[in-house]
């Protein structure tokens, strides 16, 4: 863990309770006077704190020092990702968020299924528990737009990932990307983007929408 996160840190003296209680002292296994860090994910501001006191329920600590210290990737990645099943997103979710995707943005393609349905107070969640482990400063933002059509209006920037000779490098500087879903994208989908900002992985393997989003991630931001 390299930092807990709480809404209020910034405060001269704040308490704790519930489950970060129960996770800072019986997951941890921090006692009084130790120090810890904490954040609250609206600066970028790391604050250290002392355990001044604790009991089995509560603890009061007490601010000592704070820097601003800013965590993230060498730059920004937007991905837009054709619905999948939820579960496989979940599962991937923390990967993207450690490696430093900054925005993924949701939406249905004539290929997913439209019963999948996310539920984003889960996500956040995973989100919350991965950037207390991987340190990053600021929470990666998640939306939903209702078509790939939709998105490419916003976004003209856009990348798409499909089969293609034009292989994606580590040196492309591309800041949003759209990756579809099982069964990839229509033809009428693929027309939305121009011949030149289409890319392809190097490589002859058939990846799944999951595995293609990470090793995206993994060529562009690290």
């Amino acid at each position: 863990m390299q930092y807990l996160y709480h809404p209020e840190a910034s405060v001269s003296q704040l308490y704790l309770s519930g489950e970060s209680h129960r996770y800072l002292f019986k997951v941890r296994r921090y006692r009084a006077g130790d120090s810890t860090y904490l954040r609250n994910l609206k600066d970028d501001i790391l604050y250290q704190y002392n355990i001044t006191t604790l009991d089995k329920k509560e603890a009061i600590l007490t601010l000592q020092t704070q820097q601003e210290l800013s965590i993230k990737a060498k730059q920004k990645l937007h991905i837009g990702w054709c619905m999948i099943e939820p579960k496989n997103i979940e599962k991937v979710l923390p990967t993207l968020n450690e490696i430093g995707v900054e925005k993924i943005t949701f939406f249905y393609c004539a290929r997913s299924q439209k019963q999948f349905k996310l539920d984003f107070n889960r996500l956040q969640k995973i989100l919350l528990n991965s950037s207390q482990q991987c340190g990053r400063s600021q929470m990666m933002t998640l939306e939903t737009m209702e078509s790939l059509e939709d998105f490419v209006k916003m976004h003209s920037e856009a990348y798409l990932l499909n089969f293609s000779q034009k292989h994606l490098s580590s040196t492309d500087s591309i800041e949003t990307i759209v990756i579809g879903c099982e069964g990839g994208l229509t033809d009428a989908e693929c027309a939305l983007f121009d011949a030149e900002r289409v890319v392809g992985l190097d490589t002859p393997l058939i990846l799944r929408s999951e595995s293609a989003a990470v090793s995206v991630a993994s060529l562009l931001l690290l």
